[in-house]
């Protein structure tokens, strides 16, 4: 059984990892070299990291931030954030990024997957998915930031998505997210029912629990989470060696 991973999100602006609440008061935080490095060191499997810059000056300063991580840090890492064009894939992967991913864009081009895929690998293209449930109970995928409702119905889009290469999926429950009263478990477990490729759990992180819970019940491949790892709330190697006493096989 492949080994289920902890990967830290990291979003940039302007070159600096900041932190807000949907994306109001943000705050520098760190160096996004430094706390990658820091987080190879506790044990991150992979890192994310999310480009919310808004000009083309901030897109600059990402790419030749991603070299720099790409020099620094040991680890895989995917590149994300304004990904819309293979050039905008091919310019962050050239310069050194492990994987990118792809949110808005696969939506409004799905095309785009397959062509980044078909030229790179499955293996270098997460597309991420942002989904809230409705009152129905269907799950509605939303595009740019969780702010504009599509047609799209998750389950449907995620194999749509696989069938076109994708290599992972990263989905994000915007109902659970930034509460820290856990994941979108059941989700994660029927899109594990019908999915062959990997999917990271993100959105609901707050306890240690938490993440048992998605990588055992929801069956997701993988954990990720911002806040609770910035602000020291939870410590990889515990996280770790925790979900190891439990029978949960981690990287230690």
């Amino acid at each position: 059984m492949l080994a289920k991973r902890i990967i830290p999100c990291l979003d940039v602006m302007n070159g600096q990892v900041v932190k807000g609440i949907n994306f109001l008061g943000l705050k520098e935080i760190g160096d996004p070299v430094e706390m990658g490095a820091e987080y190879s060191a506790q044990g991150a499997d992979e890192l994310v990291y999310l480009d919310i810059s808004a000009s083309s000056e901030g897109r600059k300063t990402f790419t030749d931030l991603v070299r720099r991580i790409s020099e620094r840090i040991d680890i895989p890492f995917t590149v994300g954030g304004g990904i819309s064009s293979f050039e905008d894939g091919a310019r962050l992967l050239d310069a050194g990024a492990d994987k990118i991913t792809i949110n808005s864009a696969a939506v409004q081009n799905p095309e785009l997957i397959g062509k980044i895929a078909s030229h790179y690998g499955s293996q270098f293209v997460v597309v991420a998915i942002d989904a809230r449930q409705t009152p129905d109970g269907k799950w509605q995928v939303m595009t740019h930031g969780g702010h504009r409702e599509t047609d799209r119905e998750l389950f449907s889009w995620a194999a749509e998505v696989q069938d076109r290469g994708a290599g992972e999926i990263l989905f994000t429950s915007m109902d659970h997210d930034g509460t820290k009263n856990g994941y979108a478990c059941q989700a994660y477990s029927e899109m594990a029912s019908f999915l062959t490729i990997p999917v990271i759990a993100s959105g609901g992180a707050g306890t240690v629990a938490h993440i048992e819970k998605v990588l055992r019940e929801g069956k997701a491949d993988a954990a990720l989470a911002a806040s609770i790892f910035h602000y020291g709330e939870i410590r990889i190697p515990e996280l770790k060696r925790k979900l190891r006493e439990d029978g949960i096989n981690v990287r230690i």
